[in-house]
Formats: C-alpha cells, sequence, structure tokens
C-alpha cells in the first residue's frame, strides 16, 4: 500500500507509536516504539528479546496507532491507526536507532549510548490498511 503524505508525515515525526501484537493466549500485548519509514513499511528497531518479538514470530498480524498533532473541525484530535503484518529482521538495530533518534532525540543523538550494542532486531511493518481521525482515513 502506498501511504498518503499526511500519514508519511505523521510516522516520520517524532510521534511515539504504540505496537500491538497478540500474545499466544491471543490477549493485546501493547509497547512503545520509535518509527520510521523505509520506503512504504514502517521500520521499528530492538536491541534485545522481548515479548512483542515473540509474538510477531508466532502471529505477524499488529496493530499500530500515533497521536497526531493537528485537531479537526469538530474538535477531534487526529490519530492515525495502522493495520499490518510484520517481520523480524535479524541486525540492523543500533544503526536504525541511531538514525531514529535523529528525531526523536536531536538531530546529533548518539544512540545507543553504548559502545558496541548488539546486534539487535528490526520490526519491518507491511501496511494493510488505514484508520482512525484524519485526511489518511477512510
Amino acid at each position: 500500500m502506498q501511504l498518503p503524505a499526511e500519514a508519511r508525515a505523521l510516522l516520520e515525526s517524532d510521534a511515539l507509536a504504540h505496537l500491538v501484537t497478540l500474545n499466544a493466549d491471543g490477549s493485546p500485548q501493547v509497547s512503545i516504539v520509535w518509527v520510521g519509514l523505509d520506503g512504504d513499511e514502517i521500520v521499528s528497531a530492538h536491541l534485545r528479546p522481548q515479548q512483542k518479538l515473540r509474538n510477531i514470530r508466532r502471529d505477524p498480524r499488529i496493530v499500530l496507532s500515533l497521536e497526531g498533532t493537528e485537531t479537526t473541525s469538530i474538535g477531534l484530535r487526529e490519530y492515525l491507526v495502522v493495520h499490518g503484518r510484520a517481520r523480524i529482521e535479524e541486525g540492523g538495530a543500533a544503526e536504525w536507532l541511531q538514525h531514529l533518534a535523529r528525531t526523536y532525540i536531536a538531530p546529533d543523538a548518539v544512540f545507543p549510548p553504548m559502545a558496541d550494542p548488539p546486534p539487535g532486531w528490526r520490526t519491518v511493518i507491511t501496511v494493510e490498511r488505514l484508520g482512525g481521525v484524519g485526511p489518511w482515513a477512510d
């Protein structure tokens, strides 16, 4: 799916994303993550094994939400909801986190704050549909 310009702008901003994955029992698991775009795919990175990674390996369905900064004409704050499928890529986490730190922390930030970070994992999300409140919603 090609992302609309307004959705791209929010996904490339410093808005924190709420990533929802499914636990083995079907219950939701939510994590706050930094995200950025690689083409039309949404990417986050993780230095250590976490529940969200185990969940995605078992069931790739995810939902991601981000709160926007604009308010609609009827007073609602815009927000983006992404429905998609995720895959886990080995390695590249430290480099991607450094890339994202320029947006989330400061243009000259150094992140992760360690001399020799582990390779970690990247979560790559293929967007299937968008929702929420804003110009990207159906």
